[in-house]
């Protein structure tokens, strides 16, 4: 029988159904793929639309006057419904309200079949970087004229429905009915929907696609490790400008900045007359490419380049954007492989074990499926292709990989699993990408990730020291450890694990053992904590040695034992893990599993007792250590881990090349070179952008006294600006803030007028991920972006999209704060003045990263408010001025006078070619 779709869409004059109206209904029919019928009707509500509803929809009050009341088109749409499946995007709310609209005016409720496009998108785009219908729309290039419109919205609803049902025909029978499986939770007769496509695809003669392969009843895309190929002739290097733009051909454009950085770095690498070398490029001459090309003609994958980043978003930026347009014009291609932590990967036998469990909660069984089609798509095996991931769903946590030491080789997923293909792709590369954390994290791994090199370049390098500071911090959460022990014993772990061995004895014995120590570990812990803490003051409370050596007898006491419990829990778990090693070949898939967690379990447990030693002995000055009461937490961090030459990484590399845009950041050359213990010069590019005519810094003189000022208050003055700002200027705008509390607060007090005004804003915390926030902003027109920390730097927002930038105070660190003024005690310890040397360094280098927002290319126009008056009237603020480029602009007028400046500034352009 033939099936009819009913893409149903409606707009409201509110969410109740109860008191709310329907203003406008728009329906799609489709049969057999293709849209066969259409009608909408524009509705009286018989009631006023409110101005947000007016500016969401753009249907207004006049223009609803004469349409009909919904009583006068019941009949009409009852009658187009009838005998179709109602399909809508988030269908609870369009099916629940029309419904109830038709059961009002004497009609029977709709009983008809329901699809919901919005659960079909999230399992079978699952890469999608969000499933609102605008984005899907723009991501698969529909044409959507009107958003939020009913006519138009089920029109594109429609197409997306044809779309999905494509991708799912496409799909691999064995995937499908796997999904099938698991949709017990999926909207109204969603199931349905798929068992009907799945039924109707077992009739037909299917030729197994050729880019899948099934293994062990999962069907994944088939991945290969493609062989460098090495040219056998010479190639010379285009050092001269006419080399490089012969090369460039009509691909890339000649930049002189960039043409220079090329050589120093081919220089710096072909002398090995240094170690180490840092350099200054400004942000937008084309860092990645100017290093990427000349390092082309010398890395191998028996020498390869290995490039460090600040983020993951860097990395993959490099991958998918800057890799791509270089290999275009090389002959000799770079061939990359990118190395993160095992966490970000899945392990395809943990994934398969949660299939064979009964179906889960609604969202685990979303994820299961989401993953079941990404499989078919994905060759990395990467979670950071899927823009929905939260890793701390539990389901993640099952299902991610811990690592290439846990793994089987008499697995079924061995051959294809990712970090083996990861490896393989290794040995053929001669570009390695990592990050900072990853790099760091080779000081305190038993067996290095990465190889060890002639070149290793350390990008956005003014990131490290912050980084290696992290990575040094180990820390243990008693409340952790505590639950972790009784979920073990919740699922029985103990009788798992003792069925894995056979019935030997001997290693029954230490499982039980292993379980009877962990339960007086946790209990020893429990009743150490508060004597910690009874030493301290603060919150997150900072423990100095005279402190801790005023520990009580009982807490003494208790440290003894909980390293003697640590040391026997490495003992017995390595005796456990070595039978495990030693019958592994005798494990099926499932026991497979099971030995995993044992593993996982092992490797926390020793970390932990390594991070414990660490907080009982370690207590040189160069040592913070630090508790935090909520989570009971104890956490050792080590200050000088920024001291390169003690780490495991450096010695592997024969010359590190630190490059970024804010190297230079007080008249100190130096600064960075001895932060890192290094004996390196500081080499600066100069900028190619005149920021006298393509920039402004405005400084309220009128603004608001920030620091007497209640958070309240405050938060409400800078909403106050961001509205004028935006009443002012149609355009996007980026606003930088130094605390979430300030930013949180912000965003209620302008949520509702933005909205109102038609305006998107979106913050950070509350919209999805950064790498979402900025999808969104770089697709609208005039939205308005709250951001804090990884916003002030890393993001390319080239042209005419960001303009405007609101920089809402001087981004100091809050000296109170415990971690800083210990930090800062510990400078002070080295006769450091950590106010000169620490505080405002950073402070200027956060300030040139919010510029290098606005000015990524010559052709870049934009204005920066910064509403800190310390900048023009503090002692320091001199020295924070003259750490921005001479050119710029700096205006101290009222904030009147600068918003109307800035405005005829941003639009002089247009102005002059009228």
């Amino acid at each position: 029988m033939k099936n009819t779709y009913a893409i149903v869409d409606i707009e409201t004059t509110g969410t109740d159904p109860k008191t709310d109206r329907i203003i406008q209904f728009g329906c799609v029919l489709v049969e057999n793929g293709e849209i066969v019928s259409r009608f909408a009707t524009d509705i009286n509500p018989d009631q006023r639309i409110s101005s947000q509803i007016q500016h969401l929809t753009g249907i207004s009050n006049q223009r609803v006057a004469k349409a009909p009341y919904f009583e006068d088109v019941a009949v009409t749409i009852a009658n187009f419904l009838s005998d179709t499946i109602f399909v809508a995007h988030n269908i609870y709310f369009d099916y629940t309200f029309l419904s109830n609209e038709l059961v009002r005016c004497g009609l029977p409720e709709l009983t008809s079949p329901g699809i919901d496009t919005v659960e079909l998108a999230q399992i079978f785009m699952p890469t999608a970087l969000s499933f609102r219908l605008k984005d899907l729309a723009e991501e698969l290039a529909f044409s959507h004229k009107n958003p939020h419109q009913a006519d138009s919205d089920a029109e594109v609803t429609a197409e997306l429905l044809i779309n999905l049902e494509k991708r799912i025909r496409q799909l691999p029978l064995i995937t499908l009915e796997q999904i099938v499986k698991l949709a017990d939770h999926m909207a109204f007769q969603t199931k349905d929907y798929l068992a009907e496509i799945l039924a109707d695809r077992k009739q037909q003669q299917e030729t197994p696609s050729a880019e899948i392969e099934i293994i062990f009843g999962l069907a994944l895309k088939k991945k290969t490790a493609p062989l460098y190929l090495e040219n056998l002739y010479q190639r010379s290097y285009p050092r001269m400008k006419k080399n490089k733009e012969k090369l460039y051909g009509q691909k890339l454009s000649f930049r002189k900045e960039q043409g220079r950085l090329m050589n120093l770095v081919y220089d710096f690498f072909n002398s090995q007359e240094k170690a180490d070398l840092i350099v200054e490029a400004a942000t937008g001459i084309g860092k990645t490419l100017g290093y990427l090309l000349p390092m082309s003609y010398l890395a191998t994958p028996e020498n390869p380049l290995v490039v460090s980043t600040a983020s993951l978003l860097l990395q993959e930026q490099m991958l998918n954007k800057d890799l791509p347009l270089l290999n275009e014009l090389l002959e000799q291609q770079l061939q990359a492989v990118v190395m993160k932590s095992s966490r970000h990967y899945i392990d395809l036998a943990r994934f398969y074990q949660t299939l064979q469990g009964e179906i889960g909660q609604k969202q685990y069984t979303f994820y299961q499926m989401a993953v079941l089609v990404w499989l078919t798509m994905t060759e990395t095996g990467d979670f950071d292709e899927l823009n929905m991931t939260r890793l701390n769903h539990t389901f993640w946590q099952e299902v991610g990989h811990l690592g290439l030491e846990s793994l089987n080789p008499s697995n079924p997923f061995y051959a294809v699993d990712f970090l083996v293909q990861r490896n393989k792709k290794l040995q053929q590369s001669n570009l390695v990408i990592t990050n900072h954390a990853f790099l760091a994290e080779e000081s305190y791994r038993k067996t290095p990730q990465l190889p060890s090199s002639s070149y290793l370049i350390i990008d956005e390098a003014h990131h490290l020291s912050r980084t290696l500071t992290r990575i040094s911090s180990h820390q243990l959460s008693v409340t952790a450890i505590s639950k972790r022990y009784q979920q073990l014993l919740e699922t029985n772990k103990i009788l798992t694990w003792q069925n894995l061995v056979n019935h030997d004895q001997q290693i029954s014995h230490l499982i039980e053992m292993l379980f009877d120590i962990y339960s007086e570990l946790v209990a020893d812990l429990t009743d150490l904590f508060p004597e910690m803490i009874r030493l301290t003051k603060d919150d997150i409370k900072v423990l100095s040695q005279d402190q801790f050596d005023q520990v009580s007898n009982y807490g003494q006491d208790l440290i003894s034992r909980i390293q003697i419990l640590y040391r026997d829990i490495s003992i017995v778990t390595e005796k456990i893990a070595a039978y495990f090693q030693l019958h592994q070949a005798s494990f099926g898939i499932e026991e497979q599993s099971d030995v995993h967690d044992f593993l996982a379990l092992k490797e926390k447990l020793n970390s932990e007792g390594e991070t414990f030693d660490q907080f009982v002995t370690f207590w040189e000055a160069r040592y913070l250590h630090w508790l935090e009461e909520k989570s009971q937490r104890i956490a050792v961090e080590d200050l000088a881990a920024q001291v390169l030459p003690e780490t495991r990484w450096y010695s592997r590399y024969q010359q590190i090349l630190y490059l970024g845009g804010t190297l230079k950041i007080t008249s100190d050359r130096r600064y960075f070179a001895k932060r890192w213990g290094i004996d390196a010069d500081l080499k600066v590019i100069a900028s190619p952008y005149d920021y006298s005519q393509q920039a402004r810094l405005y400084v309220p003189n009128d603004s608001l006294d920030i620091q007497t000022a209640s958070p309240e208050r405050y938060g409400q003055y800078i909403a106050e600006i961001i509205g004028q700002v935006a009443a002012k200027e149609v355009r996007p705008i980026l606003v930088l803030f130094t605390s979430h509390d300030i930013l949180n607060r912000v965003y209620r007090y302008l949520r509702l007028p933005m909205l109102q005004e038609n305006r998107e804003i979106l913050a950070q915390g509350s919209g999805g991920s950064r790498e979402k926030l900025l999808k969104r902003f770089l697709l609208s027109e005039d939205a308005i972006l709250l951001g804090a920390d990884s916003f002030w730097e890393g993001i390319d927002l080239p042209g005419e999209i960001l303009q405007v930038l609101i920089v809402t105070r001087l981004p100091f660190e809050n000296p109170k704060r415990p971690l800083v003024k210990a930090r800062n005690e510990y400078l002070t310890s080295l006769g450091v003045n950590s106010f000169y040397e620490e505080a405002i360094p950073h402070t200027i280098l956060r300030l040139r990263q919010a510029l290098g927002r606005l000015i990524r290319s010559e052709e870049d126009k934009g204005v920066m408010f910064l509403l800190d008056q310390r900048f023009i009237k503090a002692s320091y603020g001199k020295r924070l001025q003259k750490a921005l480029p001479k050119e710029l602009p700096i205006i101290n007028h009222s904030f009147a006078d600068n918003l109307a400046d800035a405005h005829d500034f941003l639009n002089s352009d247009k102005n002059s070619e009228k």
